[in-house]
């Protein structure tokens, strides 16, 4: 019976190899993670996609084993799978990657980077960057490529179809162009892909006429005209599969690409309260037409610059008020709210009892107190006024006036 024992125990040794030690195992190949903050927007017939390169591995470790990340697009309906997506999809988009000269020495999440980290290197941009990718699509983009071959026995769409109800388009039936992430490792392996975007393949609404741009000492007022989007022939062909869009609502840029709305709006008016005086702003406004949850921008309206001049005076001072003193009188006001202000002129005059006196100033520049004192012989009445002066030379209208003698 021990011999048995024995013998068995010696058999599985022999098949599992217990206490022997093999050759070593390679390293585990680390992968990207997926990248991050996928959005995509499209401004006519062209769609800006951009995503944040991954910073990680999949394991959380650091750098992240990243090449490249390629961008791929499928046109077809919402329901499109990430399989169908990544197989039978164009790659419309690729963004090289600093990567790590030896992929296996990485930092755990916990871990501080020491001495002995060293940084990705090579062209590309950062990892942990904003990567953007464009393309412009094409008649070719507009169509749906071939379905898949079906499943032996499966029934064909169409007779699926013919057997429900009839049913308008869905979002989910809807062509749209879908978008994906997938970062390559250094070995050309590809990792996990990115969250889908998609964009609506409607035809976009035209663009609207130039905006008219006025300002004041506030802001730059941005107006345009409202109205039907227009005549939307000549464009790529599209036959529009989706629910119509529920109101025209507007984007307003600085050109040439700078959004300035965070969300469509739907007032034919903007106000932009980065006032900076002698800047020039160009402004562009597209019109947006939603679909569902998507939304498809039109072509950018002509841009309205102007240069931002400051011919916009100061409010005049405010409750002036005098008292005559020994040789003296001394003048009192309040303080103008004005960001810019640059100071106050005095001005006096002669009380001769006729017409009105001329005025003339005593300040020989723009004094910023609000309180004078003006050396005068006693016994002579004279009037004063005080004028706000900003910092471009505007100068306000006049205070009231007060009148004074000295004793």
């Amino acid at each position: 019976m021990l011999f048995s024992a024995i013998f068995a125990c010696s058999a599985f040794c022999v098949l599992v190899g217990c206490g022997k030690k093999g050759p070593p195992l390679p390293p585990l190949v680390k992968l990207p993670a997926p990248p991050t903050n996928v959005a995509a927007a499209r401004r006519g017939d062209t769609v800006d996609l951009q995503f944040t390169v991954p910073l990680t591995n999949t394991d959380n470790s650091r750098p992240a084993n990243v090449a490249r990340v390629d961008v791929y697009a499928l046109t077809g309906p919402g329901a499109v799978t990430d399989a169908d997506l990544l197989k039978r999809g164009v790659r419309v988009g690729s963004v090289a990657v600093k990567a790590p000269r030896d992929p296996n020495l990485t930092t755990d999440p916990e871990e501080p980077e020491d001495e002995s980290f060293e940084p990705p290197e090579g062209k590309g941009l950062d990892q942990g960057a904003v990567a953007r990718v464009q393309e412009t699509l094409s008649a070719l983009s507009l169509v749906a490529p071939p379905p898949a071959a079906p499943v032996r026995g499966a029934k064909p769409a169409a007779v699926k179809a013919a057997e429900g109800p009839l049913l308008g388009p869905s979002a989910a039936s809807a062509l749209v162009r879908n978008y994906v992430a997938v970062p390559v490792a250094t070995n050309g392996r590809k990792g996990p892909s990115s969250a889908r975007v998609a964009v609506p393949l409607v035809p976009p609404p035209a663009a609207p006429s130039a905006p008219r741009v006025t300002f004041d000492e506030n802001a730059v007022t941005v107006t345009w005209a409202a109205g039907a989007p227009g005549d939307e022939s000549g464009l790529l062909p599209s036959r529009p599969l989706a629910p119509a869009s529920v109101a025209t609502t507007y984007h307003v840029y600085e050109a040439p690409d700078a959004r300035l709305t965070t969300a469509p709006i739907a007032e034919a008016s903007f106000s932009d309260s980065r006032m900076a005086w002698g800047a020039r702003r160009c402004y562009a406004v597209r019109r947006v037409r939603t679909v569902g949850a998507l939304a498809v921008e039109s072509d950018a309206s002509p841009a309205t610059c102007v240069t931002l001049v400051d011919t916009f005076a100061p409010a005049a001072p405010k409750d002036l008020k005098s008292i005559g003193t020994e040789g003296a009188i001394s003048l009192i006001w309040e303080a103008n709210g004005e960001k810019d202000l640059g100071g106050y002129l005095v001005l006096r005059g002669l009380v001769s009892g006729g017409p009105q006196p001329a005025m003339a100033a005593i300040t020989s520049a723009p004094i910023h107190d609000t309180t004078f004192r003006d050396g005068v012989e006693a016994g002579i009445r004279y009037v004063y006024e005080v004028r706000a002066v900003d910092t471009a030379g505007n100068v306000s209208q006049s205070s009231n006036r007060v009148e004074e003698a000295a004793r």
